[in-house]
């Protein structure tokens, strides 16, 4: 029987030197973390793969600033699909070409997706999800005066933050499902999804008057759950979970059970914006009759799958 994990990928972990965020860089990125992915197709597994986007939605908001007294602006929403498409071209184009370098003929599709939130989430009304690249104080003050809100992010720099809504439905979940049992690897919810709302007649929209993203992580483990996959790995910047992140005290986590992280994320261990979200996207996955979750970084996906490292979470 083959096995399904969900492998959320984030978007910082394109950019492995904030020096050299060019799109090269990025390509060396791609390629090496499809390596690992390909890795365990070749150990039997179907993959629906995640990404965030976050310095990639900065980059395009800068543009648009820059270029505003040539061309018409970008609307958020649009940017997000803007980026699920430049994203998952390259991840699909990487996964493609390695998969067939070691003779696996295995087809790679992205899925543009919609996810919906509620209209009237109280997220609107308390912007929170960073987005776009680190940046000094300094400079965020000057986007502060343009209107923007920004916040310090968990000792990273400082970056702008906008409304981040629940995310209620994989609007192509179905699709997804229908491609993943096809035999595909399929790129979906890249940046959290696009974020739409629906009217009363049922109709999807775009939502109106406010910025909003949703957080890659929730939306990840909300199409993990909705799929029932088998194992939810999400990629980030550190190879473990650690409480008591960059202190003396810092201890590092191995396995552990639902129960024991709901409990270090109640004591503040995890920092918005940073670890936070993933652990509350795994704990959501658990809770919605998931079978075990696994955080590490792009390089120790393999020797984590071997439980050799990484943070495993289990119900």
């Amino acid at each position: 029987m083959s096995r399904t994990a969900l492998v959320a990928i984030g978007g910082n972990s394109l950019i492995t030197d904030k020096s050299n965020p060019d799109l090269p860089h990025q390509w060396d990125a791609v390629r090496e973390t499809c390596r690992h992915l390909a890795d365990m197709v070749e150990d039997g597994w179907r993959l629906v793969v995640t990404h965030g986007n976050g310095p990639q939605v900065g980059y395009i908001l800068r543009r648009n600033e820059l270029a505003a007294h040539e061309v018409h602006t970008t609307p958020l929403d649009i940017i997000v699909a803007d980026t699920q498409g430049s994203i998952g071209y390259m991840l699909q184009q990487a996964l493609s070409n390695e998969l067939f370098s070691r003779n696996r003929r295995v087809p790679v599709v992205s899925v543009v997706t919609q996810v919906l939130v509620k209209e009237d989430d109280p997220a609107f009304q308390s912007p929170s999800k960073p987005i776009g690249g680190f940046m000094t104080e300094a400079q965020a003050r000057l986007f502060e005066k343009q209107g923007w809100r920004v916040v310090e992010d968990a000792g990273r720099g400082w970056r702008r933050v906008v409304a981040s809504p629940k995310p209620i439905r994989i609007v192509e979940e179905e699709a997804i499902q229908q491609l993943v049992a096809a035999g595909g690897v399929v790129i979906a919810v890249g940046g959290g999804g696009i974020p739409v709302v629906q009217n009363p007649k049922g109709e999807l929209r775009e939502i109106q008057g406010v910025m909003a993203v949703i957080d890659k992580d929730w939306a990840s483990g909300l199409l993990a759950a909705q799929l029932q996959v088998d194992l939810l790995l999400i990629s980030t910047g550190v190879p473990q979970v650690a409480i008591n992140f960059n202190t003396p005290q810092q201890e590092n986590l191995g396995e552990i059970t639902a129960v024991q992280l709901q409990q270090y994320l109640d004591e503040g261990h995890f920092a918005p914006g940073s670890m936070r979200p993933k652990i509350e996207a795994v704990l959501d996955f658990l809770g919605k009759g998931g079978k075990q979750a696994l955080i590490t970084n792009p390089d120790n996906i393999g020797r984590a799958m071997r439980h050799e490292t990484g943070t495993w979470i289990t119900g």
